[in-house]
Formats: structure tokens, sequence, C-alpha cells
């Protein structure tokens, strides 16, 4: 039954305080005022004192308005017609397309029981070296890309969403640029990836609570294609700006401050999230790519930080590249052992021989003398950075093996790699037995 209240008794920002009973956190409402109607939802109850968030916000309520309590959470329609289409943070339609409100789910629910899952053991292959080489994605693995602002993670993403090798591709935007929305939407529908993608888009004009909504909304949504035997990645950029409004939110609620202004509960708001990457079994599965920005390059910083703590390891995207330093898939191990033999070797021998490298390069810059070993270090480590790190290379993982052994011929003799005798021999290009 829904329940009607015609006063409001404060009105801060975008959040309005009502006296009611009967009603849950979380449930929505609907807030009618001279400039029509809006929905809020429930963000704090203390006794009978019940505190919205307006999604259009607080500008023109009055405390005379009308609050109607809806009786139920936030829901999104779900079906084989989301395919395709771009949606707010409230799910409302972006794009010219119907307004779907038919098979309502519920958003936010609980994580998959453990029992429920199986253990990760499946690549997703994307087309980039530093990811399928170096650094494995891995189905139902939860993984944020830590950024600097300015760098090109938003590009990144949009090739991920082109090249990955998965059933759908459900993006979440927050807080993004109309810029950034526009390139999602005109790069994968150029490539025709649009077909098998989600949008559900906040930007930066929108009401923050539609923000805090989008990570949810994606993610119910991924669980229900999961559950029909569908490979879904969620791609969420930005989850520093998600975060920066639950500081707002928090303030606005004059809520005691943690770290840098930040709420108490930012652990489990972030985890309850990132909890829901799941491969299911006998039924699909769920994998996460999330980017985070780093204010000032600080990975201290309480985003960065609690994050790190929740997921499978971290991309760093540094000056247009995937570093190989920091960068880390824990879950790696898991699926690279059956790809190709080498595969293993020309990662650990790789990323050594580009470690020396930039031993030989700092030693050039400060006028000490170089070897001929320093000479060949160079050479690699501009033929690694070029055709190998640059995010513009697009190669399937046994070409970009293939690749490292070359750049390896060109630079080093076959024991001067330190790689396995027995996979020399097989992958050297142009190596006599004689030769050995």
């Amino acid at each position: 039954m829904q329940k009607v209240y015609t006063r409001i008794d404060s009105i801060a920002g975008n959040v309005i305080t009502v006296h009611a009973e009967g009603v849950k956190n979380g449930d929505l409402a609907i807030v009618t005022s001279k400039q029509g109607s809006s929905l809020a939802n429930i963000i704090r109850l203390k006794d009978n004192v019940v505190s919205l968030q307006v999604f259009a916000g607080g500008r023109g309520v009055s405390t005379g308005d009308e609050v109607r309590f809806l009786g139920r959470p936030m829901k999104i329609s779900f079906s084989e017609n989301l395919l395709g289409r771009i949606f707010d943070g409230s799910g409302k339609p972006r794009d010219l397309g119907p307004v779907l409100e038919e098979n309502l789910i519920d958003i936010g629910g609980p994580s998959v029981n453990p029992a429920k899952r199986i253990v990760p053991k499946n690549m997703i292959r994307t087309g980039i070296p530093m990811i399928d080489v170096f650094n494995t994605l891995v189905e139902s693995q939860k993984l944020p890309i830590f950024s600097v602002s300015g760098e090109p993670y938003n590009k990144l993403m949009a090739r991920i969403a082109m090249q990955a090798e998965v059933d759908l591709i459900i993006l979440g935007g927050m807080g993004l640029k109309y810029d950034d929305y526009l390139f999602f939407k005109e790069e994968l529908e150029l490539s025709g990836a649009m077909n098998r993608a989600i949008f559900f888009v906040h930007t930066a004009s929108d009401p923050t609570v539609e923000c805090l909504l989008v990570p949810d909304i994606s993610l119910a949504v991924a669980e229900q294609f999961a559950l029909q035997g569908k490979k879904v990645l969620v791609l969420l950029t930005d989850m520093t700006n998600f975060a920066d409004s639950l500081k707002e939110i928090a303030i606005t609620m004059d809520q005691v401050p943690s770290n840098r202004g930040y709420p108490g509960d930012l652990y489990s708001s972030l985890a309850s999230r990132y909890e829901k990457a799941v491969d299911f079994e006998g039924a699909g599965s769920v994998t996460i790519l999330a980017v985070t920005t780093m204010p000032g390059d600080d990975v201290t910083h309480p985003v960065p930080d609690n994050t790190g703590y929740i997921t499978e390891g971290q991309y760093y995207l540094k000056n247009g590249r995937i570093e190989p330093f920091g960068s880390l898939s824990r879950l790696k191990q898991q699926v690279n052992k059956s790809t190709r033999d080498d595969h293993r070797t020309v990662m650990d021998g790789m990323i050594k021989l580009y470690s020396a490298y930039k031993e030989s390069l700092e030693k050039k810059s400060m006028g000490f003398q170089m070897s001929d070993w320093d000479d060949k270090l160079l050479k690699f480590g501009e033929k690694f950075e070029h055709e190998m790190m640059d995010l513009s290379v697009n190669i399937p993982l046994e070409q970009a093996l293939d690749l490292g052994w070359q750049i390896l011929s060109e630079c080093f003799a076959p024991e001067e790699t330190g790689m396995k005798t027995d996979l020399v021999m097989k992958y050297w290009p142009g190596l006599r037995k004689e030769d050995i």
C-alpha cells in the first residue's frame, strides 16, 4: 500500500527529510512539486525520520510538497531487448528506443553464495599483449585499472569492449563527460560491437543519486544474463566518481567523515559491488573491470587503497601504457599454464629483461659508460615498448608470443636470454640445432 505525506521537514541540497512510518531503507518514493514529479530513494532511516535523495535535485521542492512512498526498491527491466540500448542511471532510455517495463528485477541484491561459485579457470582474450601475455584477464575476475586523470583509460575500456571474447558487454559510466559518452557510443557502433552491449550512463550533469545506482543496475542485469549461460564483462568507469558521490551524500546528511571526508563504510560499499564477480556452476559468469582514478597519482588515496584489498590485482595505466611493474593479475597462473607451453617463459623472461633495460636507461641518463650488453638492452626495451606495450597493438595471444620471440632474437643471442633450451629450440626464429 502506497503512503502519501504532504509535509517535508527539511531540504538540504538534494536530500529531503520526512517523518514517515512503515518504510524500508532503499525503497523508492515519488516527490511531486510545482516543477513536476521525481523519483527519490530512501538513504537513511532514524526512528521515524526518513532521508531521501531526490533524483531530479532539491531545486523547486518546498516543504508543502507531496511525498508518496512506493513500498519497493529500485527495479530494472530485464530481457534481450536491453541489447544495443543506452540508458541513464535510473534505467530510463537515453536513446530513441522505447521504455522497457516488463520483467522487472531488483537491483543491489546480495552477492552470490560461495557454494554456487566455481574456481576461475578460463581466459578472456582481449587482443592487447600487455593483458593477454603479461597479466591475463580471467573469467569471473574483479580487477581495477588504476590511472591518473588524463590517461586514456576510456580508450582502453572501449578497445576491451570491442575486442574481448565474451558474449555480452555492460558499460557502467559514472560522472562521464558527454564527449566520453559519445566516444564510447560511436566506437562501439562503428566496430559493430554495439549489438552485444548495454550502456548505463551517468554523465557529470546528471543527479548524484543516479551515479550510485549505475554499478547496482549494471551488475543486476549482468547477473541475470550470466544465469542464462552468458559470459558477461562489466566495465565500470570511474569508481572514484562513485566514491565521491557517496562522500557528497554523506556530507549532506552530516555523517561523521572518515579518511579525507569519505564515509566510514567506503570499503563495504565498494566490496558489495566488486564481490558480484562470479563464475556460476553450470551457467555463465560475471567479470568486472573497473577504472579507479588516483587523485595526484596517490595509490594511498582512500579509493584505490580500499579497492586494492578487495580486488585480485590491478592494472596500472601510466604514460599511455599498462605498466608491467605494479600491474598484477593474481589469477593469471590459473590460465596461462594451459594456453601455450612458452607463455610463462616469455612472460617472465621479457619482464626480467625489461627491468634490466630500465637500469641501463638510468645509467645512460647519468652519463655512465655503456657496455655492449647495455646497448642490447636499450634496443630491446625500445622495441618492446613500441611493438608490444603500445595500446594500439592488436594481435591474438599466439601471435603476441611469436612476436616476443622475434623481438628477443633481434636483440640477443639465445644463450643471453635465460630461456629454457627446449623452448628456444622450438620457438626461436630461424634457429638451427648446431647454433645451440
